[in-house]
Formats: C-alpha cells, structure tokens, sequence
C-alpha cells in the first residue's frame, strides 16, 4: 500500500509540473492592471526607478487593484542583494502585494563570477530564468514596463 502511495504522488507530481506556466503566486481577484517590471540593469537609479514605478502603482490603483511582479536579471539581480540599500523598500512593497523573481540563470552565472552564491533578500523568489517568467506573465495579460 505504501508503494502504491509513492506511485501515485509521483503521478501527480509529474502531472502538475506538465500542467502549464507557472500561476501568479498571490491572486488578486479584483486587479484592474497586471504589471511585471522588469529590472536587468546594474545602475542604481534604474532599480530605485523600479521600485518607484511599483510604489506609484499601489498608490494610484490601490494595494488590492494592481497586480505587480518585479523580475530581475543579468545585472539587475544585484537589486535583489541582501545587501542592497534598498531592502527596506523592498520589505514594504512587499506587504503590499509585490512580487520579486530573481533569475536562477544569473544566479548561477554570478555564483561562478563571485565564487560564491549570492544572498538575496527573503522576499525574492528564484525563478528558473528571468525572460521566460517575462513571458510567461505577458501571456497571462501582465504589461510590461521597463522603467
């Protein structure tokens, strides 16, 4: 019997990972916009520009009206550091309601660079690559904005 039950989770196991992309981790029923921002730029301007750009968001349409995912890559992951000056801002955006994607490619590639694996924040989120959560999410009517 207890094989049976190994069978069996490994079956639904295997059906639910060829069930489709990944669904947007926290639903909002009641979004009017869904917005994923996409951040692949070292400068920190560009990644307080972003965080801004969310910011600006939940105070127009309200925290439960805009669905926001903030996804890094390539350079831009460092905005997702454990160490970046703007964890603070990333704490609050996320009680909030907004999400982070960090991409597991950069990931690896900085981890060679680096010669370590980089700490990032606790509300980052590793995604297997950071274009393809991109897409994924315009396929399920987000907007893209690269501020």
């Amino acid at each position: 019997m207890s094989r049976l039950w190994h069978v069996l989770g490994a079956v639904l196991a295997f059906a639910l990972l060829m069930a489709g992309p990944v669904q947007a981790e926290e639903e909002k029923p009641f979004a009017e916009q869904k917005v994923v921002l996409q951040i692949s730029d070292p400068n920190p301007f560009k990644q307080t520009l972003v965080l801004n750009v969310a910011n600006n968001l939940i105070k127009y349409y309200g925290p439960d009206r805009v669905d926001i995912e903030i996804v890094a890559f390539g350079p831009g992951l460092r905005l997702l550091f454990a160490d970046n000056v703007n964890r603070g801002r990333i704490q609050g955006l996320s009680t909030n309601g907004v999400r982070f994607a960090a991409c597991n490619n950069t990931m690896n590639a900085m981890t060679k660079k680096l010669g370590h694996k980089p700490e990032l924040v606790p509300q980052a989120k590793v995604i297997p690559a950071g274009v393809v959560r991109i897409i994924e999410l315009m396929d399920q009517g987000y907007k893209l904005v690269k501020p």
